[in-house]
């Protein structure tokens, strides 16, 4: 039996394995994936990351390269692949998780390479689990071409004509920016588009955020409160350029459309966890700052899961350190 196991090898998992090799625990990283960072690699081939290389780094590793400059999705799953194999971390690759299950003394994952019981998990799934897209979308003509935004990787996929892009988070923003020079580019959105500088005078806007402790924001504070009720946030007025000489697709009109992309984001899908009391009527997490309320149990990596960095790269190490310390504390007393 493991002391802890860790499930999913993104920048979350590797972050709580740093943590926990600095321990005396026997511990484990299980992932689906054949390689360290393919979450990353199989992403859209222009992705690059909002925050600059200096916000950038998971602790005991920095990124190379210049420190304001914006890494490309290829930079950060080699990083990843470099940052496990500088501090040893024991991982099994190639191994989906179908189940897990509380036991008296731990817990119980059935696994596509057998079973494997641990004291404590922690889950490291990441935001990006389900892609999200409307169930009408089968009922859309075939000759159409359909995409969500997590299989899109350059123009190379579409048929010539136009694209309509639905959704107008970062991703559906970029994607549209890039296919804008080479098609006539429709944007679909619920509502006002809001977008931020990444740079200002000199400086990244994350340097601000961070500066204002915005990205260090508790869900229950003030500052963390009025945080999210904001709408997302666009980050590159470029693209707030390109996309604005663009037409935006309003309800009740209609048009005829050759691609399809929907960048209407991901669901989380935990329903291979069979511990009914970590969920809510919701079927939300139980939890606080990532510590779940069945003994033992731990999630990393999501979005607002202590804070408004939770769930970004530069900053997911801190409710890593936090979990794992949990981890470390001496059982109370009963």
């Amino acid at each position: 039996m493991f002391d802890v196991v860790v499930i999913g090898s993104g920048q979350a998992g590797l972050a709580a394995a740093y943590y926990l090799g600095k321990s005396k625990l026997k511990y484990l990283v299980v992932d689906k994936n054949s390689a360290i960072g393919d979450s990353w690699r199989q992403r859209y081939d222009s992705l690059k990351l909002f925050t600059p290389r200096i916000y950038s780094s998971l602790p005991g590793l920095s990124l190379h390269g210049e420190i304001n400059g914006l890494p490309s999705k290829v930079e950060i799953a080699d990083y990843l692949t470099t940052y496990r194999e500088k501090h040893a971390i024991p991982v099994q690759l190639e191994t989906d998780v179908y189940s897990l299950a509380a036991m008296e003394n731990g817990f119980l994952i059935e696994t596509s390479k057998g079973r494997i019981s641990s004291k404590n998990i922690v889950v490291a799934t990441g935001p990006f689990q389900t892609p999200y897209i409307p169930s009408f979308h089968d009922k859309i003509q075939h000759e159409i071409v359909q995409l969500h935004s997590s299989s899109y990787r350059n123009k190379k996929q579409l048929r010539p004509g136009n694209v309509l892009l639905i959704g107008a988070g970062n991703s559906g923003a970029q994607i549209a920016a890039e296919l804008a020079d080479d098609f006539d580019v429709y944007v679909s959105t619920s509502g006002k588009l809001a977008f931020k500088p990444l740079f200002f005078m000199g400086k990244s806007i994350f340097y601000y955020y961070n500066l204002f402790g915005l990205l260090d924001a508790g869900l229950e504070s003030k500052r963390g409160k009025w945080l999210k009720r904001q709408p997302e946030q666009i980050y590159g007025l470029e693209m707030k350029k390109l996309i604005s000489e663009k037409k935006i697709f309003e309800d009740g009109k209609s048009m005829k459309v050759d691609n399809i992309i929907w960048a209407t984001g991901f669901r989380q899908d935990f329903s291979w966890i069979d511990i009914p009391e970590v969920f809510n009527d919701f079927n939300q997490i139980n939890h606080k700052n990532g510590v779940s309320n069945r003994h033992g149990l731990y999630f990393v990596g999501l979005p607002w899961l202590s804070s408004r960095g939770s769930a970004l790269l530069g900053w997911v190490k801190n409710d890593a350190y936090h979990v794992v310390n949990h981890i470390l504390q001496p059982p109370r007393e009963q």
